[in-house]
């Protein structure tokens, strides 16, 4: 019996005999291996002894033959392919080819698709019967083909080795075969793997190579061998040929160039007209001559435009080239506008074409003093940030002209590939410069004011990150130097005046945020959009739809009917759009001959717009139980926002419904805790939350809602609801809450203020700490309310829930009167000023 060791039989298990000698034959190294083994079919590759093969095998009858080779002794199976093998087709009993080989597995590596990659070493032929499928394995019975030790060779048979070792180093000197291959033949042993391991790198097709390996005989592959080498070498003659052919033709096109240049020389001599081509070339070297290029672009220029010269017209590089060059002369390398700083110019500017915004219009002469003063093009780059339709790009037109300065605005909404900012690089089709270098193209200056709109809608994907690339852009010790991929030579940025704006600065990313100097913009108040209605939109609208030559007039009545009944927005984007349509109207009127209206009113609002859009925003409902009004900051201004509390018989259950975000709900829960460990002070039933199921709900349930200002309003909607405590229905409030009850700080003021105004709201409970940003609202609307600062959630119920008799409440005791009505303090317009 042989010392080596055996390998079992996959029908085998542990504790049983081991089979008989004769059921096990030897490799040539003197392994045991047994008959019976697991079968690895393959359908894109046919193995070879003597060679190692790399399979991908995916789970199946194939991953279960590897699992059970891999738990075998040798580690052994078998490969063969199989006739069905379309890529469509399945392994079976019936289609697996009967000549095979027998492989040993060297290693296995998990993919990341699920699929293993199997090393394997081919070992020798074999002949494969009684193929079955066993436990979703196919296995196989095998016996070895013997392969003769010694072969007698004739001089036929050593003329076709030489004829074959000749073949390979030609192919193998021209690359055809690695250099490896010449070291791997001169270890082979016979002629029969000599065979197997040049077809095994021919990676033959499978109707190819399964032929090659039913060829048992080593003598007759030789010839098989013959002619695959003739037939690659024939190949590789026709590819040189071919190379060789183009490679004149090449020379050829040269010698036409050289011709071409002659026959333009002479007939320059002669008085001739030169060719279009020639003519075009001339003007662009003149342009280049003339344009004030810097002395790295200048290197470049020269150097493209050599290129150009020797280049055949008919090249497809050639319009390629000449674009690019084309470009570099039309930017403003040299060309910059006179900038003129004079400060009250500037403000009589930025009075004449926007109404209100005064803190903005401070800032930005402030900005213009500074770069006045320090003469230095670098500086903070503004960012104004606010609701649509408040003029934040018309804000960078104006300090264009107050500068006098080229106006640039591009918008990088929606962008999400970095090219769009950096450039196509010029080996693709269609390349261009990106969007600032056109946009320096189209200024025509060096030193335009250029806005970039829509900052904070930039996206990302896989094609790169456009916000990144607008790093360098925006940092004045980077941009003198940009590289546009599309130029590849530095441009320089820096005095470029950029304007970025954005309504929400909770999407912009944090490094470009840092580089940016935010500058907030509210939206309009009601007296604001009237005055901007009467002095901008509707001069600007009946010019457009030419009625300027006509004496037509708007009711102030009848603006504020659009407005109040229209629109409710932060901005006047649709208050104009609505203007547009009565003007359209009325010149349909004067270009039929018809009615020639004169002036606008209210009822002519109405039939011309039709139903009304919004309701009035009176505040018409009563004081109920459970009902609260919040405020909400929105990017569009500021809203309403109604809180609905409602309890029924239950264990202690809260519902959070409106379409609440993270943040709210958690508010919503911090509201109840509040209510539980205070139920004793606040009237309540301490076990109220084992007795009922408290509702939340916002309405308007299809709009998203999240954010903390609402906790006091929560705490106020579940103490009413509970206590059967009416709510003052002109009091609406904000703040966040914490579990001591204590009410903080909130952003958004104004705009809640104003939404406040809208809907007839008279008190407005706010955090102590927005004490300050009351400065911030105009003086004609501090007036009409009542400002009242609580650091309290206390405060915030005595000054909302009315006393009222409970006529089924979960209170501890039937509601009395106010235990201390503690006069709450009442900010007075004039008491806001600090």
């Amino acid at each position: 019996m042989s010392s080596k060791k055996r390998s079992s039989s996959p029908h085998s298990s542990e504790g049983t005999d081991q089979p008989p000698s004769d059921s096990f034959f030897q490799t040539p190294t003197g392994e045991e291996v047994s008959h019976h083994l697991p079968l690895l079919a393959t359908s894109d590759i046919v193995p070879f002894p003597a060679v190692v093969m790399s399979l991908l095998v995916r789970s199946g009858e194939g991953a279960n033959a590897v699992e059970i080779a891999m738990n075998s002794t040798d580690e052994y199976l078998t490969l063969a392919t199989f006739a069905d093998s379309d890529g469509e087709g399945e392994p079976s009993a019936e289609n697996i080819n009967q000549v095979g080989v027998l492989g040993k597995i060297l290693r296995t590596v998990s993919m990341p698709d699920r699929t293993l990659k199997v090393l394997v070493q081919g070992v020798m032929r074999v002949q494969i019967s009684d193929v079955k499928e066993v436990k979703d394995c196919l296995t196989s019975t095998v016996e070895p083909v013997e392969s003769p030790k010694h072969i007698e060779l004739n001089a036929e048979h050593e003329g076709l080795l030489n004829r074959i070792q000749e073949n390979l180093r030609v192919l193998v000197d021209n690359e055809f075969f690695p250099e490896e291959m010449l070291v791997i033949l001169e270890n082979v042993d016979g002629p029969g793997e000599l065979t197997d391991v040049i077809a095994a790198h021919h990676q033959l097709e499978l109707s190819e190579g399964q032929p090659f390996l039913n060829e048992l005989d080593p003598l007759a592959r030789l010839y098989l061998v013959d002619e695959l080498l003739t037939q690659s070498l024939n190949r590789y003659l026709l590819n040189e040929r071919l190379r060789s052919q183009a490679e004149e033709r090449m020379s050829s096109e040269q010698r036409e160039y050289l011709l071409r240049s002659q026959l333009r020389m002479i007939q320059q001599e002669l008085g001739d007209n030169l060719d279009e081509d020639y003519e075009g070339l001339e003007e662009l070297r003149e342009l280049l001559e003339n344009t004030k290029l810097p002395p790295k672009v200048r290197k470049e220029a020269d150097t493209q435009f050599s290129r150009l010269e020797r280049m055949p017209s008919e090249s497809s590089e050639y319009a390629l080239l000449r674009t690019y060059l084309e470009w570099l002369t039309d930017l403003p390398w040299g060309k910059r506008s006179r900038e003129r700083l004079d400060l009250k110019r500037a403000n009589t500017i930025l009075s004449r074409e926007h109404y209100g915004l005064d803190s903005v219009k401070e800032r930005i002469i402030e900005y213009l003093s500074v770069r006045k003063l320090r003469r230095d093009p670098e500086g903070p780059i503004l960012c104004f940030v606010g609701p649509p339709g408040v003029g934040k790009t018309s804000l960078g037109r104006s300090i264009a002209n107050a500068t006098n300065r080229e106006f640039v605005r591009i918008s990088i909404g929606g962008v999400r590939d970095e090219a769009e900012i950096r450039g196509h690089r010029r080996t693709y089709v269609g390349a261009l410069p990106g969007r600032i270098i056109q946009g320096l193209k189209q200024a025509g200056t060096k030193n335009p004011v250029f806005v970039l709109d829509e900052l904070d809608k930039v996206g990302s994907d896989f094609r790169g990150d456009p916000s990144s690339a607008l790093l360098e852009v925006l940092d004045p010790q980077q941009n003198n130097e940009f590289v546009d991929h599309y130029l590849n030579v530095p441009f320089d940025l820096s005095q470029v005046m950029f304007i970025a704006t954005a309504n929400t600065v909770d999407t912009i990313p944090s490094a470009l945020l840092d580089r940016l100097e935010v500058i907030n913009i509210s939206g309009y108040t009601h007296e604001e959009k009237l005055h901007i209605a009467e002095r901008y939109l509707v001069p600007r609208q009946l010019d457009r739809n030419g009625l300027g030559k006509f004496s037509i007039s708007f009711d102030k009545s009848a603006i504020a009917y659009v407005v109040d009944r229209y629109t409710r927005e932060a901005g006047v984007r649709n208050l104009e759009r609505e203007i547009g349509t009565l003007c359209r109207k009325i010149a349909r009127g004067y270009a039929e001959g018809k009615q020639r209206k004169r002036k606008v009113t209210t009822e002519y609002v109405r039939e011309s717009l039709g139903p009304t859009q919004f309701d009035p925003e009176a505040n018409d409902e009563e004081s109920v139980i459970g009902l609260v009004r919040g405020l909400a900051w929105t990017t569009a201004g500021g809203e309403l926002l109604p809180i609905e509390a409602s309890v029924a018989d239950g264990h202690g259950h809260l519902s959070l419904t409106g379409r609440l975000g993270e943040v709210m709900q958690e508010s919503g829960k911090a509201a109840l805790f509040y209510a539980r460990a205070n139920a004793e002070r606040l009237g309540l039933d301490p076990k109220f939350n084992d007795k009922c199921d408290i509702h939340i709900h916002v309405p308007d349930g299809a709009t998203p809602k999240d954010g903390p200002s609402a906790g006091i309003a929560l705490v106020t909607a579940l103490v009413s609801a509970l206590s059967n405590r009416r709510v003052a229905k002109d009091v609406a409030m904000t703040g966040e809450i914490t579990l001591r009850g204590n009410v903080r700080q909130i952003g958004g003021l104004k705009e809640k203020a104003l939404a406040a105004l809208r809907y007839g709201i008279s008190r407005v409970i706010i955090p102590y700490e927005n004490i300050k940003d009351l400065e911030e609202i105009p003086a004609a609307q501090r007036k009409k309310l009542k400002f009242i600062p609580v650091k309290h959630v206390q405060e915030v119920l005595d000054i909302a829930l009315l006393d009222g008799p409970a006529t089924k409440s979960f209170s501890k005791t039937k509601t009395k009167k106010a235990q201390s009505k503690r006069r709450r303090p009442v900010v007075t317009p004039n008491e806001t000023k600090r």
